[in-house]
């Protein structure tokens, strides 16, 4: 999964589309749609007692948009772009920015099998 929770996006496509970065807040679907923060609002109609609105009422809240219509945000490029897999020199797989190979996080330990062989 190329884009998970708590990374910088920027919405491509849609009503929400915008050069702004936004954090994704959930990964839902298996991967195929995610929830991102303050993107494809809608409202909740709720009855009194409802635990996050004991009042009762409108609840806005975001709705799951696909992945498809976003881009991962790199901070170093400060824009949107690609995100690519590598192994490090210690066999760590890691994601990386297509555009200046800046590293976006360690997903995996490290692998004997292709750390880089000095």
């Amino acid at each position: 999964m190329r884009i998970k929770k708590g990374d910088q996006v920027v919405v491509t496509a849609g009503d929400d589309a915008s050069s702004t970065p936004h954090k994704v807040l959930q990964v839902v679907e298996g991967g195929k749609r995610l929830v991102v923060e303050g993107v494809n609002r809608a409202y909740r109609h709720v009855k009194r007692g409802h635990p996050k609105s004991p009042q009762g009422g409108r609840l806005s809240i975001e709705m799951p948009i696909a992945i498809s219509n976003v881009q991962f945000y790199c901070e170093k490029c400060n824009g949107p772009t690609r995100i690519g897999y590598r192994y490090d020199d210690e066999g760590r797989k890691e994601r990386f920015c297509r555009k200046c190979q800046a590293s976006a996080g360690i997903i995996s330990p490290p692998r004997p099998k292709y750390a880089k062989k000095a």
